[in-house]
C-alpha cells in the first residue's frame, strides 16, 4: 500500500499525514476509554516508541519505496524479526539462546548478500537500500519498546499515545510536504493512504503490542518472517510487479532460518519483563 501511494502522493506526506490521521483516531479512542495517563517516565519511553513506529519506519519505508519495488524492500525487511529480538535484549532483559542468534545471523548474511549482488554494480548498497536498513532498525526499536510499554499500558494505549505525542513533529511536516507538493491522486492512492492510516498505523498495532508483551518480544517478534513472503504476493497480485526467483529464494531461506531456530529451541524465549510485572501469570505459564 506505501508503493501505490507514493507514487502518486508526496512520500513526506504520506509518511506523516498517515500518522496524524491515525492520532485523530486514537485521541478519540482514548477519549472514549478511562484509564490513566502515562507516567513521566512513561512518556519518555514512549517518545522511543514514536521514534520507531510512528516517524522512522513510515518515513524511511515512503522514501524508499519511491524509486524502490514492494518485491526488494520485502527482502530486506527480513531483518526486521532478528533487529527486533537484538531491542529485545537491549529494552526488554530478553535472553534468546545461542542457536537463535546463529539463525538470525545467517538469515542477515543472506539479505546483505542478495542486495550487494542485486544493487550498485559496484556491490555497494542503493540509497533507497540504505533507507529501507533505517527502516528496519527504528522498527526494531520501536516494537521492542512499546511491547515492554504494552506489559503497563495496554497494546491499544501504547500506540494511541504515541501517535498523540508525535503530532508536534507529525503536524508541521504534513502541512510543509502539502503545501510545497499539493496533493492530486485518484482513488487508487488515496485508499492506500487511508489503509496506511486506519490499519497499518493504528488498528494493526492494537493486537501487535498486545501480542508482543503476551508471548515474548524476542519469539513473537519472528511472525513477521511471514511479511514478506505476504509482500511478494501481494506485490505481484496487486502491482503486477516480477518477482524474480533470486528473490523468492532468498526470502525462503532467511525465512528457513528462523523456522529451524523456532522448531529446535524448545519453549521459547523466556520474557523476563513480562515474568517480574506479572508473576503469578508467568509462573501458569
Amino acid at each position: 500500500m506505501t508503493r501505490v501511494a507514493v507514487q502518486a502522493l508526496d512520500p513526506w506526506l504520506v509518511a506523516f499525514g498517515r500518522s496524524v490521521g491515525a492520532a485523530l483516531l486514537a485521541g478519540a479512542y482514548l477519549g472514549l476509554t478511562a484509564g490513566p495517563r502515562p507516567t513521566r517516565e512513561q512518556w519518555r519511553r514512549l517518545a522511543v516508541v514514536a521514534l520507531g513506529v510512528v516517524v522512522g519506519f513510515p518515513l524511511f519505508t515512503s522514501l524508499a519505496l519511491t524509486t524502490q519495488t514492494s518485491a526488494h524492500g520485502a527482502v530486506v525487511v527480513t531483518v526486521l524479526p532478528a533487529m527486533t529480538a537484538v531491542f529485545a535484549v537491549l529494552r526488554a532483559g530478553e535472553r534468546p539462546p545461542p542457536l537463535f542468534w546463529l539463525a538470525s545471523a545467517a538469515g542477515l548474511a543472506l539479505v546483505l548478500a542478495f542486495l550487494a549482488a542485486g544493487g550498485a554494480m559496484r556491490g555497494t548498497l542503493s540509497l533507497a537500500d540504505a533507507f529501507v536498513l533505517a527502516a528496519v532498525a527504528l522498527a526494531g526499536l520501536g516494537y521492542a519498546e512499546g511491547g515492554v510499554l504494552a506489559r503497563e499500558l495496554g497494546g491499544a494505549r501504547t500506540i494511541c499515545w504515541a501517535l498523540l505525542l508525535s503530532l508536534p513533529v507529525t503536524v508541521p511536516i504534513t502541512a510543509v510536504a502539502a503545501v510545497a507538493d499539493p496533493p492530486s491522486a485518484g482513488v487508487a492512492a488515496w485508499s492506500a493512504f487511508g489503509y496506511l492510516t486506519v490499519v497499518s498505523m493504528f488498528l494493526g498495532f492494537f493486537a501487535w503490542y498486545a501480542g508482543l508483551a503476551r508471548g515474548g518480544i524476542a519469539k513473537v517478534g519472528q511472525i513477521q518472517l511471514a511479511q514478506p513472503v505476504l509482500t511478494l504476493i501481494w506485490s505481484a497480485l496487486l502491482l503486477g510487479e516480477a518477482v524474480t526467483p533470486a528473490t523468492v529464494a532468498v526470502a525462503a531461506a532467511v525465512l528457513a532460518c528462523v523456522v529451524l531456530i523456532q522448531r529446535t529451541r524448545g519453549g521459547g524465549v523466556r520474557a523476563r519483563g513480562y515474568a517480574q510485572a506479572h508473576p503469578e501469570q508467568a509462573a501458569q505459564r
